[in-house]
């Protein structure tokens, strides 16, 4: 397999800080207030807390949940394409 070209990752890099650039407009508080209100799981909101306001790793999150630092990823990503929606209105 060929490695990804500079311009590729700066794209791949681009997007994912775009994503996450939303949260940097807001403060914690604003933010754990619509993960409170948006996100109904209890687990997964306390695995998005530990992400966008206390700023945790996937690994220390999966350690303190007991789940794969892989299955937390996933928890955010699904998490905040939520959130997303609703803070960008």
């Amino acid at each position: 397999m060929a490695p990804a070209s500079a311009g590729a990752l700066s794209l791949v890099n681009g997007m994912k800080n775009t994503r996450l650039n939303i949260y940097d407009e807001f403060p914690n508080s604003v933010i754990d207030a619509a993960i409170e209100e948006w996100i109904h799981d209890e687990r997964h909101r306390r695995i998005l807390h530990y992400k966008l306001v206390d700023g945790m790793t996937y690994e220390r999150i999966a350690d303190i949940e007991e789940m794969s630092p892989k299955g937390v990823q996933k928890i955010v990503y699904a998490a905040e394409h939520k959130l997303f929606k609703h803070l960008k209105q």
